[in-house]
């Protein structure tokens, strides 16, 4: 049975730091890539970042680049989302989601066959 379950939200003063956890089971993140993504109140859902599973890349949304960090541990079947420098704007629900590929393309919903249920960060001071 697949299931995907984020931890690590809470909240956090801006500039601060959080890491967000993906726990994978059911299947091996050696052969999917892994996407976050984000929902802040009143808006749409959007991709946050990617890693693939056979290439090794990565992908983050302009919004984020320099400021988080994605990386997995297969033998965990983990993937993790590091994240500096927080802005009120990070402010939303993050979700974990399995990619129907090996490999980062676009990072849509559409593209993601499995996901968790969130969890939620809140940069407030």
């Amino acid at each position: 049975q697949v299931q995907i379950v984020e931890s690590g939200g809470g909240l956090v003063h801006p500039g601060g730091s959080l890491r967000l956890s993906c726990a994978a089971s059911g299947f091996s993140l050696d052969y999917y890539a892994i996407g976050w993504f984000r929902q802040a109140p009143g808006k749409e859902r959007e991709g946050v970042s990617c890693i693939g599973s056979s290439d090794g890349n990565t992908y983050y949304a302009d919004s984020v680049k320099g400021r988080f960090t994605i990386s997995r541990d297969n033998a965990k079947n983990t993937v993790y989302l590091q994240m500096n420098s927080l802005k009120p704007e990070d402010t939303a629900v993050y979700y974990c989601a399995r990619s129907r590929f090996s490999v980062c393309a676009l990072l849509s919903s559409g593209g993601m066959d499995y996901w968790g249920k969130g969890t939620l960060v809140t940069v407030s001071s």
